[in-house]
């Protein structure tokens, strides 16, 4: 006679599946926790094992781990995990950690027995979405002017409030619209209301979307899980960006989405989404001829400039520019002061050169003069340094971006 070890702390439910499990004639060993069903598990080494997803003292999850870990210890047993929860991720991680079977209670008897006897690999019972009718995507009059607004222009940390309504207290998002695109540059909590806004535009039409990643601090990623059009399997969606210092760009994105952080994993978003690490600094969107340079932040951090049928766009919302930076006291030295000014100087000016005659600049001037000092080497500019900059290059129009936290509306306007 096989035995059964069964672990759940809902004795009613425990005690009527043990009279399914015994009828079907499987020796039935029953713990309350999961401390104690391991415990039955090493001790009795059971052909199953069936354990409830949420329990105190012990989860099934943690049930499933240390059955697991024991390896050629014990006789593996078939591990099948029953909840009230029906969530993939939570299906996905209870396979993940060990379970060869996922049940979603309420179930009956013939069903559990059923999974108990059949021998394939390990499955998991998640229904397939239907596939909606193919739509052709929508397009952007032709006769459209191009357009660029803002959803998001805080750094660092989303700032909603009274005293923040004026300039928005959401992270960097920013939408582009030219030449047929739609390009969206950032995907920071701003981009959840360009979500809203742009399922409210097209309904059930399907939209071609890209996004442009400068870089994947939280600033400045955080809101892509709460994009709605990523949730539209009509849509598509490419994202491009530069491989990150530590890890690649698809895998970043993905990590923030996955348990216990969110509940849809990125493999589980419906949309047609083409993650693409960039290897080049010139590419195009469509007929939008893009530039990209390397600027001077933490980690790997880009900056981009459009060049549309109206004119250019430049983007750059995280810089902190050499020469500042080189010459303070605080800032980053080197044996040789003389040669690390003009290699600060050389390197701004390359700056400098990408956005020259830019027709827009956005750009990072998270702090005043005052606030700097106490923060060189952060990886951010100063307003004074920013608006130097713009002046050097010619820039026509100057957007100051990436406000600070701690600065309201008041402090910003002046």
């Amino acid at each position: 006679m096989k035995t059964v070890v069964l672990i759940d702390d809902d004795a009613s439910f425990r005690k009527l599946m043990g009279k399914w499990l015994t009828v079907a004639g499987w020796n039935v060993l029953e713990a309350g926790d999961g401390e104690d069903g391991i415990q039955l598990a090493l001790a009795h080494q059971p052909a199953a094992v069936i354990c409830d997803l949420l329990m105190a003292r012990c989860n099934g999850f943690q049930v499933c781990r240390s059955i697991r870990e024991q390896g050629a210890n014990i006789q593996q047993p078939r591990i099948i995990v029953t909840s009230g929860s029906g969530y993939a991720t939570d299906q996905q991680s209870a396979m993940e950690v060990g379970a060869d079977e996922y049940l979603i209670k309420p179930f009956k008897g013939d069903d559990l027995i059923r999974i108990l006897e059949r021998q394939s690999a390990r499955q998991i019972s998640i229904a397939a979405a239907p596939v909606p009718p193919h739509k052709a995507p929508a397009s952007l009059p032709a006769d459209q002017p191009p357009r660029l607004k803002f959803w998001g222009v805080r750094g660092s940390i989303p700032t909603p409030g009274p005293s923040t309504v004026q300039y928005g207290g959401n992270t960097s998002c920013v939408e582009v619209r030219a030449d047929g695109e739609i390009i969206i540059l950032d995907a920071g909590s701003g981009i959840r209301r360009l979500g809203l806004a742009l399922a409210k535009e097209f309904k059930d039409q399907p939209v071609e979307l890209t996004l442009l990643i400068t870089h994947t601090h939280w600033d400045h990623i955080q809101g892509f899980p709460f994009f709605v059009p990523a949730y539209n399997p009509q849509n598509k969606l490419r994202i491009l960006g530069y491989e990150g210092a530590r890890k690649g760009l698809y895998s970043t994105l993905t990590h923030q989405m996955e348990s216990p952080y969110f509940p849809v994993s990125l493999q589980h978003v419906p949309a047609n989404i083409d993650v693409t690490e960039l290897k080049e600094f010139e590419f195009h969107v469509g007929k939008v001829r893009v530039q990209a340079t390397f600027v001077n932040h933490p980690g790997v951090c880009a900056g981009y400039r459009l060049f549309t049928s109206a004119g250019s766009i430049a983007y750059l919302p995280d810089n902190e520019p050499f020469q500042r930076m080189r010459s303070h006291p605080g800032g980053q030295q080197t044996s040789d002061r003389l040669e690390a000014l003009n290699y600060a100087s050389d390197q701004d000016q390359k700056i400098i050169e990408f956005l020259k005659d830019a027709d827009v600049l956005i750009i990072d001037s998270q702090y005043d003069d005052a606030e700097y000092q106490s923060h060189v080497g952060w990886g951010h500019g100063c307003v004074e340094d920013v608006v130097a900059l713009a002046l050097f290059a010619k820039v026509k129009q100057l957007f100051l971006f990436h406000h600070d936290p701690d600065h309201d509306d008041n402090q910003i306007s002046k």
